[in-house]
């Protein structure tokens, strides 16, 4: 029979050993939670523990951003509007002889077009800002709030050269959008447009928001008509079919421009392709005034004379070093260019001290202009420069 010798020291040494341990993980562990303050019974600790609720209120306050802000104190003062206007048409078979032997003279009808646009609450008793080629010509106009409330619109005045109408409801405390400095708006500075693409404000009585920033400044657009599409404020925010008349903003919530115009790639185009245009604040502050006190701009004056473009052939028949200007071409007799005396073949190379490239910056000029306005062309007239000034006076 075998005997079992146990040595104690060897027993006892390893006891020792996971005792230690046991209360040196126990003592780390107090250290530990004093520390980070887990601890209810440690009243000095700087940790304070973060409920659920607020983690998801912390979440939802960073979502929050200068865009997010601007949209929720303006959007209240966007309205959609829709117009109906009566205009007189011609179908374009009753012009065919097969066509008119079956039907008769049929004359140009009446015919109700039905439009919509967007615009802005300016004041607090009811004063909307839109474009004129929204309302200008409209025989009936009605306006949606985002209450969902539809209300008749009245048109105080409208001006097509700057394409600024400005129509009143009969309303009163209502939320209105601030004027911004469109003279300090800076090149790649984010942008708000809001506005009723395709009527999809009545849907929810809500605008439509397209975010996007400026990217070119004091721009000229052709234009159709007399229209004078100047310092305009070029973006990226989609602006579509519907948005004329709205706003765009910037992140404080200030109106810089109204939308107007997009830019599709050609004409058999729809929709934005991140080129738009917005008539400058400033300017549309300027015709917005005129309108209230006077119904409309007083653009009824006839400079009398006709301009073109020079071309190389031009330049080298008149002597001239550059291209740049509007030659010319004839003066009415009688008319106040003739009394200021403006000739053929004179050359105009700035209007007002503004400089003139082309026939169509000289246009944009004139009609930009108002009765009683000072008409001052600087001309170049056999090889030397001259001024010819002339009171803009009304037709008669």
């Amino acid at each position: 029979m075998s005997t079992l010798i146990m040595n104690k020291n060897k027993i006892i040494f390893p006891v020792v050993l996971i005792l230690s341990l046991m209360t040196g993980m126990l003592l780390g562990g107090v250290l530990l939670t004093k520390y980070l303050g887990y601890s209810k019974n440690m009243p000095n600790s700087n940790f304070t523990p973060v409920s659920n609720t607020e983690q998801t209120q912390k979440i939802s306050d960073d979502r929050q951003t200068a865009i997010t802000r601007a949209i929720s104190k303006i959007s209240g003062c966007i309205v959609g509007i829709n117009v109906e206007e009566v205009r007189t048409v011609q179908d374009p078979f009753m012009n065919d002889p097969f066509f008119r032997q079956f039907f008769g003279d049929v004359g140009p009808q009446k015919q109700v077009v039905r439009g919509l646009g967007s615009g802005y609450v300016i004041s607090e008793d009811g004063y909307i800002l839109t474009n004129d080629h929204v309302a200008g010509n409209a025989t009936k106009i009605s306006v949606t709030l985002t209450t969902g409330e539809t209300v008749n619109a009245k048109l105080i005045g409208s001006d097509p050269a700057t394409d600024v109408a400005l129509l009143k409801i009969d309303r009163n405390n209502l939320p209105f959008i601030n004027f911004g400095n469109s003279d300090n708006v800076i090149i790649g500075e984010w942008v708000i447009a809001l506005g009723n693409p395709f009527g999809l404000f009545e849907i929810n009585d809500k605008p439509t928001v397209t975010v996007g920033v400026v990217s070119a400044l004091n721009m000229k657009v052709n234009a159709e008509g007399n229209r004078v599409y100047k310092d305009m404020i070029q973006t990226d925010a989609s602006i579509n079919s519907g948005n004329s008349g709205g706003p765009l903003v910037n992140v404080d919530g200030e109106v810089i421009g109204m939308n107007t115009i997009i830019y599709t790639g050609s004409q058999f185009s729809q929709g934005s392709i991140g080129v738009g245009f917005a008539i400058s604040i400033n300017r549309v502050k300027k015709a917005m005034q005129e309108l209230k006190e006077n119904g409309k701009i007083d653009r009824s004056f006839n400079v009398g004379f006709r301009v073109q473009g020079i071309d190389d052939q031009i330049a080298k028949y008149i002597g001239l070093k550059s291209k740049d200007g509007a030659i010319v071409t004839q003066v009415q007799k009688g008319s106040i260019s003739d009394d200021a005396g403006l000739k053929p073949e004179d050359v105009s190379i700035a209007v007002n001290n503004e400089k003139i490239r082309n026939d169509q910056d000289l246009v944009y000029a004139i009609n930009d202009m108002r009765v009683g306005d000072t008409l001052k062309l600087k001309i170049i007239r056999s090889g030397s420069e001259q001024e010819i000034t002339m009171k803009l006076t009304a037709s008669k």
